[in-house]
Formats: C-alpha cells, structure tokens, sequence
C-alpha cells in the first residue's frame, strides 16, 4: 500500500486545498484541506525533534477539536500512534489504561488535568498550536509507514471486565472507509455532523475518517445537544448522520424537530442497538430515512447495513455484510448454521484488527483456532433473503432448564407492550430451573402500569413458556455506558 494510500490529507491538499475540511462548532474555526495538511506536517516534524518514532504512542484527554485532527493527520504521517483517552472514566481507571499502553506523552485539555495521576510526561493540548503552520508548506512528511502499522490504539469501554486496547491499523482504516463508502454514499461533497466522543470507534470511523478520506466536510460538536443536533442539519447541509438511538429519540423529543430542515439529509446511520419501529416512523413522516447497521470496534467498525427501504420490512435486522467483508454463522459444533438457525458471527477481510494491545491470550481467544476469523461474541440468524438478525450476544444469553433463552428476543416483545419505554432482561440464578429471567422495565410517563400477570399473558402470545421472565421491576432509567449502549454489567450486579 502506497504511502499516499496511507496519507489522504496530502493528496486532497493538491486535488482541493481551499475545501473546507474540519469545523469546531463551538468555536467556529474552519481548517481547509490545505491547512489540514500543512498542520499535520508540522506536527509530525514536531514529534520527530522530541525524539518520538513510528511505533510510539501519545495518549490524548480530550475532546475533539482541530488540534486532535490535525494530530491524527499527523499520526498518519509520522506512524506514531494515537491512544484516545476517555475522559469520562476516573483517575484510576485511566491510570490503568495509561499502564497498559505506556505513551511517550500525554497531550490533555486543561478542564481534564485532575484525572491524570502521572505528571510527569504531559502536555497541555494547546502547545502543539505553537507547533503547527496554517500557511507554511513543507514537503509532505515522510514517516515511512505501512499499512500493518497501529494508527489507533481504541480502549473498549471495559463494561465486562478490564479494558481491551484494540490495535487499529492503517490497512483497517483504508478497508473500513471503502466499505462504508460502497454502502453509503461518500464523496467529497458528503456533510457530515460529528457527535460521537473521540474515545469510541464511532468517533473516528462510523463517518469521520471516511468522510475525510473521501475529501468531505465534518462538523464537529464536542457535546451532543439534541436541539442544537436538529440546527445544523439545515445549517451544516447535512447529508449523512449518525446516532444511536438514545439520541434519535432525544432529537425527536425537541420543539424544532418538526420544524427542522432535513432536505438535504440522504438518511441517518443507527448504531449500537436496533431502532424503535415507532421512531423509525417519527422519522419518516419528515422524509428522513433510516439506514441500520452493525459494527465492532476490533472489525471494521462498519460492518453491514440494511438499506433504507428495508427498515420496515425487515425491522430488527442489520442488513448484509459490506462488500469487503466476509462471514459465517457458525454453531457449537464448529458447522455453519442453515438459514434460521442460530449461530455465532464470525467475521473475515482486510479490516480486521491485527491483536489487542499487550494481551496474547485475548488474542487467541477472540479468534478461531486456525486464526482466520475473528469471532465476534454475537448470535445471529440470517433469514432466506440472506438479511442478518442479531439474536443476543453470547455472553447475555442464560441457560433455563436446559434451554438457551436469548434476552433480546424477550425485550423485543416486552417493547411492543402499551407505554413500555425500554426494557431488559437479565438471567438470575433459580434453584429449580438453575437460571431464570428478570424484566427491568422503564415506563413511559404517566403510564398505567399492568400487573406481572398481564405482561405474563402478554409474552406468552408470542413466546415459549420457558423464556417468560420470572421476575418484574421498574426503573425510571437504564443505566447506559460511555458509548450511549446499555450498561448490562451493572444491571446485573444491581439486580441480578
């Protein structure tokens, strides 16, 4: 792979060096394509006098902004290696992060110094402005990177267990935005809003990165605000977003959102879970489409997609795999499943990531034993047309008298329930049936609530008497991680 292949900002500054690239909401401060690059090599000359080379890695606390872009153009330069930091976690948990990933330096925002315990090797975030040029133009910065080498190193947010630094590499980042580009449309007048934070794979590379790599124009909002969200798809020209469905229905929620102007909006990308038929319609009665999808930090991330016109017809689905990715759905046994029968994803392409960082043993764990595919943890089911539905993922699922029983299968029926807002279900331990179900319920406002009984009688309608829960409760909110998904590790320590 070609080092321009790897370094997209220096051709873009040749083919269209004036087009708008990067913008700080917040502050409004535009970087053109241009100056994108200029900064990056800059930077990359910068880290090259400190003594940093390919191979090392800087820790960043922050949010996005222009100085972390123009870093990642650095990074894709120079092959040093970018560690985005959660600055949502506490001291301590960063500082086992920090640990597991040993960076040269940290670059933080000052509003995030309390949360670094190690003062020795950081740097504030607004020094490197003194260390790249807008107009200067120097020959492109030549690190002499190759596609195997880490541009990323992505932590998992660590909700089942310590985190996991996933080595995301140049190759996977070209293969992911080919992918993405061949299932959506992304060109260089593709507009985009960025409001996933910078430590999740949906910061970086759901749309920023191939929106970039395509020569398009990303708006970045450091904090998502649901009114302000419906703004600027009119005043940014919006014409791909993406959100998980928290936000949606937040957006949804909003006094401007019927008054929003979405014309220029080719869809939105769902991510994270499936989207709430109901919503999908608020949606559509303003023309905007819904495209969902499936993705994995360690693959991709962008993975499939369900077309548009398909959202209703085959609700619940993640569509099919994008072009360059390969999969199989595989049983206990090591076969692979017929259509409609259960099995685990496994996953195989040029997007797959090389090794978790530092961890052999997760390594081999995550693949199968002839080390082609990456296994993904999740059950899914594909029907006679070939669309993917994810059952549940592995580790959710509990055994009940023998029988498996997939939580989300019975959370797909409890959310069909009259003023059920969200709903899930953890398995708890049961001296007869060895494990049982419990329904956590979140109710819509004012609702009248039914008794155990009727959601009982409800479930049954649709659902094996062995998969109906147990146990009921009520909260007003799910607890959610970093990333916006449910929080199911805390859920089970709480109530299980």
């Amino acid at each position: 792979m070609s080092q321009y292949r790897l370094d997209w900002f220096t051709k873009w500054a040749i083919y269209r060096p004036e087009k708008p690239a990067i913008k700080d909401q917040q502050t409004g401060e535009v970087l053109n394509y241009r100056q994108l690059n200029n900064s990056g090599n800059h930077l990359a000359l910068w880290f090259e006098s400190l003594g940093y080379k390919k191979g090392d890695r800087i820790a960043v606390l922050a949010e996005f902004c222009l100085e972390y872009i123009a870093l990642y153009a650095a990074a894709q330069k120079s092959g040093i290696v970018l560690v985005p930091l959660n600055y949502r976690l506490s001291a301590t948990e960063l500082e086992y992060i920090l640990g597991e990933a040993q960076p040269g330096c940290i670059l933080y925002e000052d509003k995030f110094s309390h949360l670094l315990i190690d003062k020795e090797k950081i740097k504030p975030l607004t020094d490197i402005r003194n260390h790249w040029n807008f107009d200067e133009l120097i020959p492109a910065f030549n690190g002499d990177v190759v596609e195997d080498d880490a541009l990323l190193i992505l932590y998992t947010s660590g909700s089942s267990g310590l985190p996991k630094g996933v080595l995301y590499t140049h190759k996977m980042t070209f293969w992911n935005s080919i992918n993405t580009a061949m299932s959506l449309v992304i060109n260089s007048n593709t507009h985009t809003v960025n409001v996933m934070p910078p430590f999740h794979t949906g910061g970086w590379n759901v749309l920023l990165a191939p929106i970039l790599h395509h020569g398009g124009y990303v708006c970045m909002v450091k904090k998502f605000d649901p009114y302000l969200v419906n703004e600027l798809m009119s005043s940014e020209s919006v014409t791909v977003f993406m959100g998980v469905p928290t936000m949606l229905h937040m957006m949804a929620q909003q006094e401007n959102f019927t008054h929003s102007n979405f014309d220029t909006l080719l869809y939105i990308i769902v991510g994270g879970e499936p989207m709430p038929i109901p919503l999908i319609e608020q949606y559509d009665v303003l023309g905007v489409a819904i495209r969902q999808g499936y993705g994995m930090t360690e693959v991709g991330p962008n993975l499939t997609s369900l077309p548009e016109q398909d959202a209703i017809r085959k609700k619940g689905s993640i569509g099919w795999p994008n072009f360059y990715v390969d999969i199989r759905v595989v049983k206990d046994d090591g076969t692979d499943a017929n259509i409609d029968e259960t099995g685990e994803l496994w996953l195989k392409g040029p997007m797959v990531m090389p090794a978790y960082w530092n961890n052999k043993e997760l390594t081999e764990m995550a693949f199968s034993p002839d080390g082609q595919w990456f296994k993904s943890g999740d059950l899914v089911r594909r029907d006679d047309e070939g669309y993917i539905f994810v059952v549940d993922r592995l580790k959710n699922m509990y055994i009940s008298g023998g029988e498996n029983v997939y939580p989300a299968e019975i959370e797909r029926v409890i959310n069909t329930i009259e003023d059920v807002s969200e709903s899930v279900v953890i398995g708890v331990k049961d001296e007869k049936w060895g494990e049982v179900g419990k329904a956590i319920i979140v109710w819509k406002p004012g609702a009248n609530i039914p008794s155990d009984e009727r959601i009982r009688d409800n479930i049954a309608t649709q659902l094996a008497k062995f998969k109906i829960p147990k146990y009921f409760m009520s909260l007003e909110e799910l607890p959610k991680n970093d990333a916006g998904k449910l929080d199911r590790a805390k859920l089970k320590k709480l109530y299980s």
